[in-house]
């Protein structure tokens, strides 16, 4: 039986529900994180309350923390995937940089009011973008590369989740409009060209590093994003039968 780690965003999480498969028990997701905040030191001083910040609830805050903590190889390595699938949509999201270390700038921390505490005074931003942000990516990949070589993990069967962000959705009426004005999270305003650079980048670059990775893609004209998506309209909320599409080549992969 398959053990999966998913290392990514929801565009490989959501394959299951959408297609109406249970998740499996043995399906580790590691989310709202980077490769160079996987891989950097903890932050050290963030107050964690104890009860959830208002906006969030378990699963996401949980994410968030194992981020500052550096808590996920250490589960991953724990939890021995017979498949680890990676995707990078969440590496759209800026880093920050801070007390000698690297934190993702997602959603999740936006809101919880951490960025409030002294941990975070003379915190800098990395924006996505920036050539600063690929050359430490690259360091990450780098590292991941050699712990997938250098520990148990290396007995995992790799696979790589390609796929890019849609320049158009379909409506309510099902008909399709092309994106106007994208945003990574509220007041954080996106181009969809500009970050389809940057996941190609990621993608070609992981693929050259980690050849005996799987690629998989859903086809060019499954890359439609769909308002009636369980989580709303974004330009990687894709149609169901891009899901379906990616499952049956996980299923073929013994996923």
């Amino acid at each position: 039986m398959s053990r999966v780690a998913v290392i990514g965003s929801c565009i490989t999480r959501d394959v299951w529900p959408i297609v109406g498969e249970a998740p499996t028990d043995d399906l580790l997701y590691i989310s709202r994180t980077s490769l160079p905040s996987l891989f950097a030191p903890p932050l050290k001083g963030v107050e964690i309350s104890e009860d959830l910040p208002p906006a969030l609830a378990v699963f996401p805050h949980r994410s968030m923390v194992a981020d500052l903590h550096k808590s996920a190889l250490a589960a991953l390595v724990e939890h021995r995937p017979t498949h680890i699938i990676f995707d990078f949509v969440d590496e759209r999201l800026d880093l920050l940089a801070v007390q000698g270390t690297i934190v993702t700038h997602s959603w999740e921390l936006d809101v919880s009011g951490y960025l409030g505490q002294p941990a975070f005074e003379g915190a800098r931003d990395i924006p996505r973008t920036s050539p600063a942000s690929d050359l430490i990516w690259r360091q990450g990949l780098d590292q991941m590369a050699a712990l997938l070589r250098m520990t148990p993990l290396a007995e995992a069967a790799l696979i790589l989740h390609e796929t890019k962000w849609a320049t158009q959705y379909l409506d309510e009426a099902c008909v399709r409009r092309p994106f106007d004005v994208v945003e990574i999270f509220t007041g954080k305003p996106a181009s969809i060209a500009d970050y389809n650079t940057v996941l190609a980048q990621h993608q070609n670059a992981f693929a050259a590093a980690l050849p005996q990775a799987v690629r998989i893609s859903a086809p060019a004209d499954l890359h439609l994003a769909d308002s009636r998506h369980r989580w709303g309209l974004s330009p990687f909320h894709y149609v169901e039968d891009y899901y379906r599409d990616i499952w049956r080549q996980l299923q073929a992969l013994g996923v």
